[in-house]
């Protein structure tokens, strides 16, 4: 075994290891339901010889009632460990499925950038769920089937050793097969997984771009693009059917071949008297049923070649690295935040080595407001990820309250520092529980359970949306529908704006807060965070000249680095970057 698979087998077995003892429970089940299954063929040698050539009636009837016995106690035992074992594979692949959903979560903004959703889907759901089905469906039958393989075994050694050996001698040719088949198959899978993901991504990304497809008319275009991802698909899938066919199939040959030997070997044994009609049937019983498990062996080692594949296209994320960690000992914020932010000589490239920011440097007091401003690409968005820790620097510190943000917990920095961002994320949900969602577990209780909605309707005051809430016809329980679709853009930015401000953060982030709103919606909410925020520190990410000067600070971006930076009026009458870029007639008051 190579290391690597070495490495993955016991990844896996990390997983398994806590329910040892209800999995050995279910082994041990199988066990006896597995002997009771191989005493069955014996009592064919004794109804033979003892009931029929006999003409023992009661012998016949001790038999058949014994045969009934047998076989309900083993399908009672199959029905209780397959379903006990389906309970605990299950939990097990969730346990997966989480520890997979949980990495993905801690990843960074730039493994999205770099990774395709599509791919993340289908690992995440197709390939988990296809080493969920094998193990809930393949896994206790490969238990099953080896211990019934060598029971059976066992009982044709005892029965007649000639004749188990002549059975045996096809036994290595199918191995043999079953190995150099299994070595091509692995290969054929993956490629039959990446054309999978390449529709999901594909999919993904044409329905949420509907509106791009039908306006530009590339409906046919987009169709025919699908054809050909499926063709691709279905020739993956063609180049792998044929190896499994061959996995499956010459090995079974060469065990059918094998029994046709043992039947005229053996029948030939029984003409001479060398060997008695019953324990010849009874060996042809254990033979027959030999096959059953061979095959189904054959099948499962094809399965399992599968979810390896499955698993190691899994453990690819699983191994990405998370690019913001918290520190082994972080310092935990007490219960008063104040909420000073000082960003000081700041500087980020991206992957590609171009520089975004350069040198940015600015202090920012409690409770007081500061607009970052400046051309697009200039890294205005990059200094809210930054400051929410969702990327980490290449230089300089981020601090709040006068401590290393890297130093902090993780849930603390978040809680304490809130972004609303330019193109917010509403849930399939009611409009309560998307305003609720940025609370803890204990206040999103309360919230849903309140007598009264009065920090709801105050949230909603300040972002502008009283009468819109006031006009739906269920209220705060009305369903947004999907990504909020059924709220405009404008409604969906001031959904977001109230969710930060219900959950009175220190630190409240806005990037383009109001580039989605009118004028009047937009002096509405820039005059509503300015009253429900004071006290909180603000920055605010923005093009407009309102909002702009509604701060207590502006700082300038230009090529990535500190242009210009002081109070509003201030730099209005310098005269300079800053007081160039507004058009003072310009109705909406945008930066040019």
């Amino acid at each position: 075994m190579r290391p690597t698979q070495a490495a993955d087998l016991r990844r896996a077995f990390a997983f398994v290891r806590p329910h040892a003892s209800r999995l050995i429970l279910v082994l041990g089940i199988s066990l006896i339901s597995t002997l009771l299954s191989l005493a069955t063929p014996l009592l064919t040698r004794d109804l033979i010889d003892r009931a029929l050539l006999g003409r023992d009636a009661e012998a016949l009837r001790r038999i058949v009632l014994l045969f009934a016995g047998l076989g309900l106690a083993s399908y009672g035992l199959t029905v209780v460990s397959g379903l006990r074992y389906t309970r605990v594979s299950a939990e097990i692949l969730f346990e997966m499925r989480a520890a997979l959903y949980a990495h993905l979560q801690r990843q960074s903004p730039r493994f999205y950038a770099r990774t395709r959703l599509g791919d993340i889907v289908a690992r995440i759901n197709s390939d988990i769920g296809e080493i969920q089905r094998i193990v809930a469906e393949v896994a206790l039958a490969w238990v099953g089937n080896v211990l019934f393989l060598a029971g059976c075994v066992a009982m044709l050694v005892w029965l007649d050793w000639r004749l188990a050996l002549l059975s045996a001698t096809v036994l290595p040719p199918s191995l043999l097969a079953l190995v150099q088949y299994r070595r091509r198959m692995e290969s054929r899978v993956a490629d039959v997984r990446q054309r999978s993901a390449d529709i999901g991504s594909f999919l993904i990304e044409t329905l949420q771009a509907h509106t791009l497809v039908v306006a530009s008319n590339a409906q046919a275009r987009e169709l025919s693009r699908f054809r050909q991802l499926n063709d691709r698909f279905i020739a993956a899938l063609m180049r792998l059917q044929r190896i499994s066919y061959g996995a499956g199939g010459i090995p079974g040959l060469l065990v059918s071949l094998g029994a046709s030997a043992v039947f005229l070997y053996g029948g030939l044994r029984v003409v001479e008297g060398s060997l008695t009609l019953g324990t010849f049937g009874a060996f042809m019983a254990y033979q027959m049923r030999l096959m059953a498990p061979v095959q189904a062996l054959m099948g499962l080692y094809t399965a399992l070649a599968t979810a390896r594949v499955s698993w190691g296209r899994v453990t690819q994320l699983l191994d990405a690295p998370i690019e913001v960690v918290e520190t082994d000992t972080p310092v935990t914020l007490g219960p008063t935040v104040r909420g000073d932010l000082a960003v000081s000589h700041l500087s980020i490239r991206t992957e590609r080595d171009v520089q975004v920011l350069d040198d940015v440097s600015w202090t920012l007091p409690a409770g007081q407001s500061l607009a970052v401003v400046g051309a697009s690409g200039s890294g205005k968005s990059t200094i809210a990820a930054v400051l929410l820790r969702l990327i980490d620097p290449d230089a300089g510190v981020v601090t709040l309250d006068d401590v290393d943000v890297r130093h902090l917990r993780l849930a603390d920095v978040r809680r304490h520092i809130r972004l609303v961002e330019q193109e917010p994320t509403l849930l399939h949900a009611t409009l309560r529980e998307n305003l609720c969602y940025g609370l803890e577990r204990g206040q999103q209780a309360n919230a849903a359970h309140a007598d009264t909605d009065d920090e709801l309707w105050a949230a909603v005051d300040a972002a502008g949306l009283r009468e819109f809430v006031a006009r739906l016809p269920e209220g705060f329980d009305t369903m947004v529908g999907e990504r909020g679709l059924q709220l405009s853009a404008g409604e969906r930015q001031r959904v977001a704006l109230a969710r930060a401000f219900l959950a009175r953060p220190a630190v409240l982030v806005l990037d383009e807060p109001t580039a989605a709103l009118d004028p009047d919606a937009e002096r509405a909410v820039v005059a509503g965070y300015r009253r429900v925020m004071q006290g909180r520190t603000t920055v605010v990410i923005s093009h407009r000249r309102d909002v702009a000067m509604a701060a207590d600070l502006v700082v300038l971006l230009h090529e990535g680095r500190v242009s210009e930076a002081g109070p509003p009026e201030d730099l209005l009458r310098r005269g300079g970057r800053f007081a160039a870029m507004f058009q003072a007639a310009a109705p909406a008051g945008e930066l040019r």
